[in-house]
């Protein structure tokens, strides 16, 4: 049996702030169900998001098992700033779901899928092949709950402004994305606190058997993933982003 490489202060860093990631993935999918149940979304969309809330907290818990592997010791630095949705008074609470659903699943989730499935393929430390297993398993799903949250809004009675308003939107929310996967932030808006999202140190090659992978294999994962799966879902549903990534720099 070959011995993992021993874990560097990078693969520390990087599996502390999947811990506070997970954390904040948790709270906002708490909150965004608490709006699915304000605005009176069926008992099935309502129970998908809760069962989302579980996993992510069970994320955190196995993020928590390699990072103390990794001999890390330090508790995760939460942002309680980031630990929940931000509701614009001004418009219909409809609105904010809609934002926040394109936002955090149907863009969000989606490339996770891809990102996790990279980084478990080099990885090969028990521990953290256990956790990217599940994280991995549990991410199709709630990829596909971004999508079904779309397809309930196309049912709904903002169903005819459905394609503008995302249309609108997409802008900056595609500018958002390529700054965090341009920079590998893996806890970007998600509840990592800023202090413990600071670059870490360089990237090492044998980081990768501690499910680690170098920023610009991020960036790549981006550029595929909008060609694969944002625009042809997009267009599915009668929403063209083409400009809206063409403008995210």
């Amino acid at each position: 049996m070959v011995k993992p490489p021993a874990a560097s202060e990078a693969v520390r860093h990087e599996w502390r702030n999947r811990i506070a990631a997970e954390y904040g993935s948790a709270a906002i999918t708490q909150h965004l169900t608490l709006w699915l149940i304000q605005v009176g979304a069926s008992p099935e969309l309502i129970d998908d998001g809760l069962r989302i809330v579980k996993d992510e907290l069970e994320h955190a818990r196995l993020s928590n098992e390699v990072y103390v592997a990794a001999g890390g010791t330090a508790p995760p630095a939460l942002d309680r700033a980031n630990l929940g949705l931000y509701r614009r008074e001004s418009v219909p609470l409809e609105l904010d779901l809609l934002r926040a659903s394109i936002q955090i699943f149907a863009l969000g989730e989606t490339v996770a899928v891809p990102l996790f499935k990279h980084l478990r393929e080099g990885t090969t430390v028990p521990t953290a092949r256990v956790a990217l297993d599940r994280v991995l398993r549990d991410e199709v799903r709630h990829r596909d709950f971004g999508w079904t949250l779309l397809d309930w809004f196309l049912t709904t009675p903002l169903a005819p402004d459905v394609p503008a308003i995302v249309a609108a939107e997409l802008p900056a929310m595609f500018a958002g994305l390529e700054r965090n996967y341009g920079q590998a932030d893996f806890g970007a808006g998600k509840g990592v606190a800023p202090e413990a999202a600071a670059a870490p140190p360089p990237f090492d090659a044998a980081d990768r058997a501690w499910g680690l992978a170098p920023a610009h294999e991020y960036a790549g994962i981006l550029e595929r993933t909008f060609a694969r799966d944002y625009l042809p879902r997009f267009q599915a549903r009668g929403i063209d982003p083409t400009d809206a990534w063409a403008q995210r720099r």
